[in-house]
Order: structure tokens, then sequence, then C-alpha cells
């Protein structure tokens, strides 16, 4: 296979050190999300699809999919997903290896972050277990990561972001939340996201997105409401000096032309597709919200000669039952059966890749408006001429305005604020 100039420049240039250390002869052009995150911003309205990686299958068509839009492209896992009470085959620690093997056996040749997605902290002992558990995943070819502390009360989400950041390479992409996503109560603030990223940035913590609560709900079921644009838009232009991206999660639930209105009308390059690609790579009818779809009897529809085998399908279907997993819990299907659909003949599993594939490719083109950000990416690092592309902010805020005291001061001072406000607008 014959590569560009730019891409054997970028390769050699913008591949971060784990990596290199890692595959230290590959053609995989695996890039810090910060990469990714650029791309986006100089085609502008532009979302990278980040894609929550369950399955094998979904490593595989998405990266397809990457290639033939030219795109920039992010491969996820959460920490539900696969941390280390995981669900999926695939995780924190597996994923870039996984990763690297298949852009190599493909000639991939666009760039490629690998992001830990909310890695949740909600206690000390999160906090605590995060202190040894961080640096093995980067040690493992993770090349950004979420730390999110969005379950904890506003100063210690902001205290405990302070804590772990020395644990986060300044080349990697870095994520971080505010309100907890749950989709119908207790919606996002630009407050609560300006406090959060004033905190950050006295500390020299320069995120590259900030994911929000904004209506968005997780799994196959749709939300009446959804998520809120011009809530979302409001967030992003009360900390737009910051210059930090939007990261929208939970899309699964919302239609194309939300998620269309997401690209077109916020500061977003980062939306989280999981449930969707699950689903289509086991051959699962889907419709535009990318919830996969029930009979009569409450039962998914099986798109014969799609995905797997109807026989496979049926002894997934009895685990389920057996198991009492409800139609929201078939995620949990996805450990016990990667090996099973790794043995499945091969015509199988192309199909099941494709089915992902093509699902994808139409986000990228027709939805999210990343097509061609893949040289935007390579640029971006030739720019640099490194894999630190740097931050895109510098610090603006007084620390002495940010000590531990004066968070919990203004926190305090902040929550009684919010408490005596009208939110109804």
């Amino acid at each position: 296979m014959s590569y560009s100039k730019d891409f054997l420049k970028a390769l050699e240039v913008g591949r971060p050190p784990n990596i290199v250390k890692l595959f230290p002869n590959s053609k995989a052009l695996i890039v810090s999300g910060k990469v990714i995150d650029r791309a986006m911003i100089a085609k502008g309205n532009a979302i990278a699809i980040a894609a929550n990686v369950r399955n094998s299958f979904v490593i595989r068509g998405t990266l397809m999919a990457a290639q033939r839009a030219n795109a920039a492209v992010i491969l996820e896992i959460a920490k539900s997903e696969g941390g280390a009470k995981a669900y999926c085959a695939v995780n924190y620690w597996n994923m870039a290896a996984l990763i690297d093997q298949v852009c190599n056996e493909l000639g991939i040749t666009v760039p490629v972050a690998i992001h830990a997605d909310h890695y949740g902290i909600q206690n000390d002992k999160d906090l605590a277990t995060a202190k040894t558990e961080i640096p093995t995943m980067f040690e493992a070819g993770i090349t950004s990561i979420a730390i999110d502390a969005s379950h904890l009360t506003d100063d210690r989400n902001l205290l405990a972001s302070i804590e772990l950041n020395p644990l986060v390479p300044k080349w990697a992409g870095l994520e971080t939340e505010v309100g907890e996503i749950k989709g119908k109560e207790g919606l996002s603030t630009p407050e609560e996201a300006l406090f959060l990223i004033q905190g950050l940035n006295a500390h020299d913590i320069f995120p590259d997105w900030i994911a929000l609560n904004n209506g968005t709900t997780h799994g196959i079921e749709e939300s009446d409401a959804g998520i809120q644009v011009d809530l979302t838009a409001k967030i992003h232009q009360a900390i737009e000096k910051y210059k930090v991206s939007g990261a929208q999660h939970g899309t699964s639930g919302n239609s194309s032309e939300r998620l269309r209105q997401i690209a077109q009308k916020t500061r977003t390059t980062k939306a989280n597709v999981a449930t969707a690609l699950q689903m289509i790579s086991w051959g699962l009818e889907v419709n535009d919200y990318g919830n996969a779809q029930m009979d009569a009897n409450k039962n998914f529809k099986k798109v014969k000669g799609a995905g797997v085998t109807e026989e496979m399908w049926e002894e997934m279907v009895k685990y389920a039952t057996e198991k009492s997993l409800k139609a929201g819990d078939y995620k949990k299907l996805n450990l016990p059966f990667e090996n099973k659909l790794c043995g499945l003949p091969a015509e199988v599993r192309a199909r099941m890749a494709k089915g992902v594939e093509d699902f994808v490719y139409n986000m990228v083109v027709n939805v999210l408006n990343s097509k061609d950000t893949a040289p935007l990416g390579i640029d971006a690092i030739l720019k640099a001429n490194s894999y630190d592309l740097g931050p895109k902010a510098s610090r603006m805020e007084d620390p002495k305005e940010w000590t531990k005291e004066k968070i919990a001061e203004k926190a305090r001072a902040f929550v009684k604020v919010q408490d005596g406000k009208d939110h109804s607008d």
C-alpha cells in the first residue's frame, strides 16, 4: 500500500509516546483526542462520531466507515462498559491493541483517537482507585479521557478533576462533565458549567470538551424531549472564551435532524454513539433515532440475513430471558457472547461489521458533517510538528481565588443562588 507524504510525516511525529512504545512498527495513525477536536473546529459545524466499541465488530465497522468518509474518528469505551466491572469484552486495557490491529489490517489512514469515556468518580473510594488505574490505562494505549465526577456536588466535582489531572498526560485529550447524565431531571445550567471551567482554568487545566446533562437519555428508549439544543448553545456561549468544545452524550433517542441542529447551532465536536451500533452489529432493526425496534410482543425485531445468524440470536435471547434481562439490559450480552460471535463464519462476521459501517458512514456524512476531516487532523499535527497540540486556551482566572477553601465557599454561595432562582426559562 502507498501512503501520502503528509500521512507518513504525521505518523512519524503525531503518535503519542505511549502508542509509539506499544506499537513501534505500526502504520496506524493513533493520536490524541485533541487532534480530532481541532479537525472538527477547522471544518466548522462538524462533529466527530465517538463510537462506543462494545464489541470488535463495532471497531471494525467504524474504522471502515471513517476511512470511506475520510473522517477523523474517536473510538471509546466507558467505565461501565470496559472498566474493572465491565460488561463488554473490549475494555480500557485491550482497546488500543484491537484498534491498532484492525487499522494495520485494513490500511486505515485517518486519525483515530482512543478515548476512555465516563471515567466515573462517585466517592472517595473511586478517587483513590483512579490514582492507580488511570496511569495503567494510558500505559495500555488510551489517548484521551473523560474525568466524570458529575455525580458529585459542584465543588467536589471540580476538586476531584483538579486532583486527578496530574495523572493525565498534557498531550492527551481531556473531557470534563457537569450535571449527571440522567435525562428527565436536573438539567445543567450555564452557571454550573462556568464554575467548573473557571476553576479548572485557574489551575492550568484546559479541557478540550465539556459534557452536559442537556436532556439526553442513555439507552434504547426514545425521549419525548431529547437534546435541548438551545440550552446547549446557551451554555457553550457562557464558556466561549475558554475555548471548550461540547461533547454530546446519549445520542440514541434523538433524530438525525436534532443532531444536525447540535452541529449547526452549538460548539459540539464530539458525539457519543453506543447502543445503536451494538444493536446493528447483531442485526436488529434500528430507526432514525438509533432505537432498536420491537414487535407487538415487545421483542426486538431481528432482520433476517443481517448481523448474527438467526440461531445465534435465538441463543442470545434465550440467555437474556434466563438472566431476566430487560430490553435496556441487552448490553450485558456483549461479554458472554463476544467469543461466540468471533467464532461465526467469515461472511457473517463481515456483514456484522458492514452493518455498522453503513450506519456510521451515513452519520458522518449526512448528519454530523465530519466527512473529509482526516486531512484537517493531519494538518494540525504537521503544523504543530508534534503529537502534542497544546491547549486551546490560556489561564485567565486567578489561582488565589480558586483555592480549596474558596472553591467550597463559592460553591455554597452558588447553590444558594441556584436554589432561589427561577429555572423556568
